[in-house]
């Protein structure tokens, strides 16, 4: 018991959160998770998922709990201009896109909001970035311009041409990488006009 303790105690130092396989696959069984709970040793954050009670969460911590709720996800959409710092968007859910036809995870205590992406319009301009020990999947700049504007009837048209001015005034993306992000997204009809009187 005391073994696993600090077996648990030393891998929640290391990492922001820690899901349950990762304790268990270290030797920690299910039964000490539940009873380091209840004594205040370790937090349950959501289901499956823990922290240390001494971990203070920096702004990105959603970004963190999603990616362990999310394994296969990618920020997304509202979530990926609020990280890239894009217009003013600060939503109260972390936006995560997972393959189509894919199982999507039972997500509970969390708000984390799955948008399904398929063949390549989930898997091309995927960024990895380190926020504190974790790697997080976050689209790039201007895929998540075409994002916007593909699910523009689910974020709001005006955030999308809001994102766009920003992009392009701030010289954050070229109009050669939105089109090509454009194309992925079948959007580029859609966006060209609103490129054409910004640029």
């Amino acid at each position: 018991m005391d073994t696993q303790r600090i077996i648990a105690i030393s891998i929640l130092s290391q990492k922001a959160l820690v899901k349950t396989e990762e304790l268990t696959s270290a030797g920690v069984h299910r039964e000490t998770i539940r009873r380091m709970v209840d004594t205040g040793d370790i937090i349950k954050v959501a289901r499956g998922l823990y922290s240390s009670p001494e971990y203070i969460p920096n702004e990105r911590y959603s970004l963190i709990e999603a990616r362990k709720l999310v394994s296969k996800g990618v920020v997304c959409l509202l979530s990926a201009l609020s990280y890239h710092e894009i217009g003013t968007q600060n939503p109260s859910e972390v936006w995560m896109a997972i393959p189509r036809g894919s199982r999507p995870p039972q997500i509970k205590d969390s708000p984390v909001r799955l948008i399904s992406f398929s063949g390549i319009s989930f898997t091309d301009g995927i960024e990895s970035h380190q926020i504190e020990s974790d790697e997080i999947m976050i689209y790039n700049i201007p895929k998540t311009i075409a994002d916007c504007f593909k699910y523009r009837n689910k974020i709001g048209l005006e955030i999308a041409v809001e994102a766009l001015k920003d992009v392009l005034q701030n010289k954050r993306t070229t109009v050669d990488e939105l089109l090509h992000y454009a194309g992925i997204c079948r959007v580029q009809g859609i966006i060209t006009p609103y490129m054409e009187s910004l640029v």
